[in-house]
């Protein structure tokens, strides 16, 4: 299973956290993984200059916008260890 963190704090919500998240859920509909993935929201990872801040399984990602959600979910779930 592969394991989705958005940060959803101050800093990163007003960075556009909760167009990311939408992003992600729209993907995973979209590609009918919605039994392999497990997303959630959390609180700051301390990188609030950086945000909005993912981690996927052990990664941390910075600067995630709404626009680089389908990149990184191709090449870190669809394209990763996602089987």
């Amino acid at each position: 299973m592969t394991h989705i963190s958005i940060c959803v704090g101050s800093a990163c919500h007003l960075r556009g956290a909760q167009d990311v998240l939408l992003a992600f859920i729209n993907l995973i509909e979209k590609y009918q993984v919605a039994g392999k993935i497990d997303l959630e929201g959390n609180f700051c990872r301390g990188q609030c200059t950086k945000g909005v801040v993912i981690k996927i399984n052990d990664e941390i990602i910075t600067n995630v916008t709404k626009e680089r959600v389908y990149d990184i979910f191709r090449e870190k779930v669809l394209e990763g260890d996602f089987s």
